[in-house]
């Protein structure tokens, strides 16, 4: 322990030995630093040492007897100086131990087939926990949506009013325009590789084929998903990181009836619908190619699409529409819910209800469309 009268330490050599006396605690550090660094300097290498003068000793003290001397030697303090306490034995071992060791452990070092192995197994789990939080999630939705389907007087109204608005109303001129482009491509190509076989009239049902089962749908749900599961995402989100969703919990209400429901449904009612602008506007893009390159007139178009299309691949196409709603807006609120508190987590959880959107409804209108095709709808 320190004692208040005593002077600072010293170092002094004498007969060949080096004397370390006085007080080595914090107080005093920048004193006996200039000693240990001009001992360092002058004196010899390796000295006796001669502990009977200490007399405070602190962390601080040590770790410059440590510096002085070296971590190995000071390490088997209790061999060179038995006299010493046995307390201040162990604080100087102790900090000693402390200075041998490096700052920061290396890394244990691993295959690249070891990392690649581990890099997949943690993508795996992570996605295993995405998709059993997804489920859930849908679960949860599709309960609340039936609590709330005996209560007409919980319905939301005004809020479906406005989310149709906002996601389908404002949607229609880039959903028509994207489909008309596509259609009036998908049309130039499909006739440049028809004309070789002498079969360009074909590029009518090869339009309406592929407008009415696959692309009107799958354009307009991937335009929303990336223009409305990230407002949803964004909106939940910010909610959640102002506290907002916890407020709409203390008084009373529930986020799922509040927040999901509107959206969900207002997905549902206008994914529909912008399915059937896209249907037209592709069918449309494609006919102006036939109309104005390949010679095939407006009435013969619409003689080939009566004749050779029937209804059902329309009723494939529109059928998509509901699940792939379902599906955008579930995603889109679930990633809003799971924000964390800060802006940053409301960027990253909104690009990845984007991505994971896309991503599904590829996925399902693949497995869909194996599905019709072994159905032979």
């Amino acid at each position: 322990m320190a004692s208040t009268d005593a002077s600072p330490g010293r170092l002094q050599m004498e007969a060949g030995r080096l004397l370390i006396s006085g007080d080595w605690t914090l107080p005093h550090h920048h004193e006996l630093r200039e000693q240990v660094l001009a001992h360092r300097r002058d004196a010899a290498p390796d000295p006796t040492l001669d502990l009977s003068g200490l007399a405070a000793l602190d962390t601080a003290g040590a770790r410059l007897l440590v510096e002085l001397v070296g971590a190995d030697r000071v390490a088997e303090v209790s061999r060179w100086a038995p006299d010493l306490p046995r307390a201040r034995q162990a604080l100087l071992e102790t900090v000693a131990r402390v200075l041998r060791e490096p700052l920061e452990p290396e890394a244990a070092r691993r295959a690249p087939l070891a990392d690649w192995l581990v890099d997949v197994g943690e993508r795996i789990a992570a996605l295993w926990h995405q998709q059993r939080l997804l489920l859930g999630f849908i679960g949860l939705t599709l309960t609340t949506l039936l609590a709330c389907l005996v209560r007409p007087w919980r319905w939301r109204v005004t809020a479906l009013v406005a989310h149709v608005h906002q996601t389908g109303l404002n949607a229609v001129p880039i959903v028509a325009l994207l489909t008309f482009l596509v259609g009036a491509v998908v049309a130039f190509l499909g006739a440049t590789v028809l004309r070789d076989f002498g079969a360009t009239i074909f590029t009518v049902n090869l339009v309406a084929f592929a407008f009415l089962r696959e692309f009107g749908v799958l354009l307009a749900a991937i335009l929303l998903a990336g223009r409305t599961a990230s407002a949803f995402t964004a909106q939940i989100g910010a909610m959640k990181a102002n506290e907002e969703i916890d407020a709409i919990r203390a008084i009373g209400l529930d986020p799922m009836e509040l927040l999901v429901l509107p959206r969900l449904l207002a997905m549902m009612v206008i994914l529909p619908i912008l399915t059937f602008i896209g249907m037209l506007s592709g069918i449309l893009g494609g006919a102006l190619v036939c109309i104005f390159m390949l010679d095939i007139s407006a009435t013969q178009f619409l003689l080939i699409l009566q004749r050779d299309i029937p209804l059902n691949h329309f009723l494939v196409g529109l059928g998509k529409a509901p699940v792939f709603a379902f599906l955008i807006a579930v995603i889109g609120c679930l990633e809003g819910f799971k924000v964390s508190g800060s802006a940053q987590s409301v960027g990253e959880h909104t690009t990845s209800s984007v991505v994971q959107s896309i991503f599904m409804v590829i996925l399902l209108d693949a497995v869909a469309a194996l599905f019709f095709m072994e159905m032979g709808w």
